[in-house]
């Protein structure tokens, strides 16, 4: 399926991608969004390859996709944009070049670091909610954020990528916390997620030697990384998920779906987590949205429902 072009304001730049047969090519679509996105940098690359479907790639190939402050800010006003658009459902993310993130700027954090600015990084880590990239420690966006990883990902890349709901990566990617090889530290959420994930043991493996891992271990091992394919299909398979989810699942459930998990991070008792989810207000519009009359009309009837924008939170 392919959808029409319209115009992209000049700051909105498209790669040229060949998606799998049940996605459409990267084109200019912008049917499923209500206002213009914010203006970025180069440094990034936004894209709308499906319907409802946002694609966000970083574009700093030469240095490996390594974060800039500039970055940083660029992604925080598109996923902020994005959380309130009702049409866009779903994020994929990935990096253009050989690597998907190399991670934060060492040459950049050297400078800081030899100017006395220790203080005010630990200062702006606890300010910045968001963490890494705007990503790293994201909890205020319930709709799904799909990592293609390409190449492999280190450090606050890494981060990034523990805190993605679904990851594909390339079958050469490698990822790694090297933090402590170079006598810094996983600092933006890297650590207690992956902790969560893998357990105290494999999670200490992969933070105390800052080695790399292949993504077949990734997900075999350590369990963060849900599919590995050959390079040429990462963005491709992430695009077919997110159609996955756009074409057979109402955006209303797998937001209220989404909260429910990210609150299950936050809180250690399961009766806590319910109370907090039931009280959300993702939870709250489910229960009341168009959606969940017509999936529940599309079943007694016998027919595949269609599914309409959520209201706005």
């Amino acid at each position: 399926m392919t959808f029409s072009s319209t115009s992209n304001p000049p700051s909105t730049t498209i790669p040229n991608y060949q998606a799998t047969s049940n996605v459409c090519c990267i084109d200019t679509n912008m049917s499923s969004t209500t206002s213009q996105p914010p203006a970025h940098s180069n440094e990034i690359k936004l894209s709308f390859p499906q319907e409802h479907v946002l694609l966000l790639t970083f574009n700093r190939p030469k240095s490996l996709n390594a974060i800039t402050p500039t970055m940083t800010t660029d992604v925080k006003n598109i996923l902020d944009w994005f959380d309130n658009e009702p049409g866009l459902w779903i994020a994929v993310l990935t990096g253009e070049g050989r690597i998907f993130c190399a991670g934060a700027d060492l040459i950049a954090w050297n400078k800081r670091q030899a100017g006395g600015g220790a203080e005010a990084d630990q200062q702006d880590i606890i300010r910045n909610s968001d963490g890494f990239a705007s990503l790293s420690r994201r909890f205020v966006t319930s709709k799904p954020i799909i990592a293609a990883v390409n190449g492999g990902a280190y450090g606050g890349g890494m981060e990034i990528v523990l805190n993605c709901d679904l990851v594909i990566a390339s079958e050469d990617a490698k990822l790694a916390l090297p933090e402590v090889k170079r006598g810094v530290v996983a600092i933006q959420g890297g650590m207690p997620r992956l902790a969560r994930i893998a357990g105290h043991q494999l999670a200490s493996e992969l933070l105390l030697t800052g080695r790399a891992i292949s993504a077949a271990e990734a997900a075999n091992r350590f369990g963060f990384v849900n599919k590995v394919v050959p390079e040429k299909d990462v963005l491709s398979t992430a695009l077919a998920w997110a159609a996955e989810i756009a074409q057979n699942s109402s955006p209303d459930s797998v937001q209220s779906t989404k909260r429910a998990l990210l609150l299950a991070n936050k809180y250690g008792d399961v009766e806590d987590v319910v109370v907090a989810h039931i009280q959300s207000k993702e939870s709250k519009r489910q229960f009341v949205s168009e959606n969940i009359q017509e999936g529940l009309r599309a079943f007694a009837e016998k027919r595949k429902p269609v599914w309409k924008n959520p209201a706005k939170l």
